[in-house]
């Protein structure tokens, strides 16, 4: 069983920053972001798999970083030259280990006003 507690959403102006944080318990094979936007899908963001690897969307390369604190078991999603078209609510997900169940945060809203 792994749960999540994300932190950081809030309104920005375009080009701001701004930094989401995920704490996870439990044991996670990766950690990563997802974010919808009103009407549309769900689409990755960035995801970190334990190797280290990190695997962004094409939207959010160059502009996002995804990191870990292995002695929090935090994860940080740090937004960068933020545009409206980057407003979504923003969800956390994880896939546990063992097992690869997938678990969801409760999502932050991120708002980029122009």
């Amino acid at each position: 069983q792994v749960q999540l507690v994300e932190s950081g959403g809030g309104l920005v102006q375009a080009g701001g920053s701004l930094r989401l944080s995920c704490a996870a318990s439990g044991s996670t094979f990766s950690i990563g972001w997802y974010r919808q936007a009103p009407g549309k899908q769900r689409d990755l963001v960035a995801i970190l798999a334990n190797s280290g690897m990190a695997t962004y969307g094409d939207s959010v390369k160059g502009r996002f970083t995804i990191s870990r604190d292995n002695a929090k078991n935090t994860v940080y999603l740090q937004m960068n030259s933020l545009q409206p078209e980057d407003t979504a609510v923003y969800y956390c997900r994880a896939v546990s280990t063992p097992g690869r169940a997938i678990y969801w945060g409760q999502g932050t809203q991120v708002t980029v006003s122009s």
